[in-house]
């Protein structure tokens, strides 16, 4: 009977035993509102968004809200009815439409009717102003759990923010709640604050004025498409400084809002954006949204990627707070994670915006693996290796990424990205990247269409790499054996004719590339034992020797 040595590929490299599956940090939450276009009402397919005009005024004793949207769209097709969506306990009062009050009904939980007393036809371009009010929802541990988050910062002022990515923009906004479909022409949002306070949001501040005795109205505007998880406001007692980036497409504005007492240590802080603005553009491209500039700031949650406006709540600090929580190589204290991070969604998550919160990996995986480019920008290729494969222990095999949940479309779609990055070189890697966000730049995909780019771009087939590390939980083992100098080889534990390039030596010095299918295939070698065998601990596999 053969015996079966096992190995496995982990964070330390091929060693005899299984891998260590860490507990991730808290994910930020994506519900299942949407998986898929056939999960769309009718009432939500007919027309297009266009533009929002938000006006909010938030009142920080009450934790209350009332506000203003007024949604631009154009009809696909002819219609009489379209969806509104807001979660309670939130609520419309009332929908005006062309100086008329519009019929609406509560039909379910987030989800209303507003009715149109003629028929829209296709092509016509209509606006509608949604007037609302509540008490939102309120986020704890944000932006774990969503909601609004009324907070005090350390003089005990107000600051305010709302963290909305898993439950949608709808807990507080009447809008149209789906990933697929973006307002076209962007946003202007107002928001009326207390006048010791300021108010920050997405874009570029447009107007500041007095309506009120002691309020302050800031009015700022997108002119780009924009997720509507991502339209946030942010109120505090801030202070900003500006400064401008020599980028791939021009002076690119770089703005950054801090509370008061943090200016000096924010100033400080914050220069490393110069280094991750110059690696992703080098990696992936111009940043998405000059127009509506790059922007960070300091906000009462960790961090998260609202367009053109990134949440920072890391404490002015390399690593999350303080510490290499994520890899575990040590790299991760070379830099601000949030910083990273989030900035990184501005190519995969902001600019290109997967169409299905199942298809979330895109947003995540790729965003994940920017880190691991930016290491190696900064720090060196075998920097961005540790980087890499210290993220891997956090990978969990728990299900499959497509259409779930799991932490993996963070962790195991990285991997299956750096190992097509090792399979490709860096140079058809790096033009496949920049060529992903030219060709989907300020649009929706899903997995197929990234799929079916990348096999375009590259003319190879990834088909089968794509179908066994997001639909499967399998994770494939090299099978191998010496007979003689006969080197015998193939895949196992995989799916039906996985095939997957893989870098090997003999002498662990020469490293070289075979070609297993799921058939057995052999070579003829100069060693007759598999001492000096090893296989490049950039692949995440297991590999398994049969005497």
């Amino acid at each position: 009977m053969a015996s079966i040595k096992q190995f496995k590929l982990t964070l330390l490299g091929l060693f005899l035993s299984t891998f260590v599956h860490g507990q991730p940090l808290s994910t930020k939450k994506q519900g299942n509102k949407e998986t898929a276009p056939g999960g769309i009402s009718h009432e939500q397919k007919w027309w297009n968004l266009l533009y929002y005009n938000i006006n909010i005024t938030p009142d920080y004793e009450r934790k209350y809200i009332t506000g203003i949207n007024s949604i631009t769209f154009s009809a696909l097709q002819s219609d009489t009815i379209l969806q509104i969506d807001l979660q309670d306990p939130m609520r419309i009062t009332s929908v005006r439409w062309k100086d008329k009050s519009l019929v609406f009904k509560h039909i379910k939980e987030g989800n209303y009717l507003v009715t149109f007393p003629t028929v829209i036809k296709a092509g016509d371009k209509q606006t509608i102003s949604i007037h609302f009010e509540g008490e939102p929802k309120e986020s704890l541990k944000p932006p774990y759990d969503n909601g609004w988050i009324w907070a005090k910062d350390l003089n005990g002022r107000p600051f305010i923010s709302v963290a909305c990515e898993g439950s949608g923009a709808s807990i507080w906004l009447p809008c149209k709640d789906v990933l697929y479909d973006e307002p076209d022409n962007g946003v202007s949002f107002s928001i009326t604050v207390p006048d010791t306070l300021t108010a920050v949001s997405n874009g570029r501040l447009k107007k500041k004025s007095t309506v009120k005795l002691k309020t302050t109205t800031y009015t700022w505007e997108v002119v780009n498409p924009i997720n509507n998880f991502n339209i946030i406001p942010y109120i505090g007692k801030y202070v900003s400084w500006h400064k401008k980036y020599n980028g791939l497409k021009g002076k690119l504005d770089c703005d950054y809002w801090v509370l008061d007492y943090n200016l000096t240590k924010g100033k400080r802080h914050f220069k490393q954006t110069d280094s991750l603005l110059k690696a992703f553009e080098y990696w992936a491209g111009p940043y998405p949204f000059y127009e509506d500039s790059y922007k960070v700031v300091e906000a009462p949650m960790d961090g998260m990627e609202h367009q053109s406006a990134l949440a920072y709540g890391n404490g002015f600090q390399n690593g999350l707070k303080g510490k290499d929580l994520i890899s575990g190589s040590g790299w991760g204290l070379k830099f601000d994670f949030i910083l990273v991070h989030e900035s990184g969604h501005e190519w995969f998550g902001n600019s290109i915006t997967s169409s299905n919160y199942g298809d979330g990996w895109i947003h995540e995986g790729f965003t994940k693996y920017l880190e691991t480019l930016y290491t190696s920008y900064q720090f060196g290729t075998e920097a961005g290796n540790d980087y890499a494969i210290g993220t891997w222990k956090r990978i969990k095999n728990d299900e499959p990424i497509l259409g779930s949940n799991t932490s993996d479309k963070y962790y195991k779609a990285s991997a299956m990205l750096h190992m097509i990055r090792q399979g490709i070189g860096d140079s058809l890697f790096r033009g496949l990247l920049i060529g992903l966000n030219k060709e989907f730049y300020h649009q929706t995909v899903n997995t197929n269409e990234i799929l079916n780019f990348f096999n375009r771009y590259t003319k190879k087939d990834f088909t089968k790499i794509f179908d066994q590390y997001l639909k499967t939980i399998q994770i494939p083992t090299l099978s191998y054996s010496f007979q003689d100098s006969i080197f015998k080889y193939r895949w196992e534990n995989c799916i039906k004719y996985f095939s997957m390039p893989v870098r090997i030596t003999f002498d662990k010095k020469n490293y070289q590339f075979i070609f297993p299918s799921t058939k057995w295939q052999t070579s003829k070698v100069s060693t007759t034992s598999s001492k000096g065998f090893h296989v490049d601990r950039n692949f995440y596999i297991t590999v398994s020797e049969n005497k």
